[in-house]
């Protein structure tokens, strides 16, 4: 399974409410390391597709997650299991 996009009035049940790990990359279609980042991503969420989910969200066009969870610089990646940050 490939990685998969978010919106602010998603991310709740696409993330949050998860029934597994999912790690959400906050990036931005400008960002030069986010681009470069974005193929490894893919191949993890391949690899790991049994295990945890890999969803992005643009920050540019949702700026409420990114806020809500204090990402200051992009990309970040944040940790969500049983709808709860665990690691950044």
């Amino acid at each position: 399974m490939a990685t998969k996009a978010t919106t602010d009035a998603s991310f709740s049940a696409d993330v949050l409410e998860a029934g597994k790990p999912v790690l959400v990359d906050f990036w931005a279609e400008w960002c030069g390391p986010c681009k470069i980042i974005a193929p490894a991503l893919e191949e993890l969420a391949e690899e790991l597709a049994d295990r945890v989910e890999i969803i992005k969200i643009d920050i540019d066009e949702n700026p409420d997650a990114p806020t809500k969870y204090g990402v200051r610089g992009i990309p970040t990646m944040i940790l969500f299991k049983d709808g709860q940050p665990a690691a950044t």
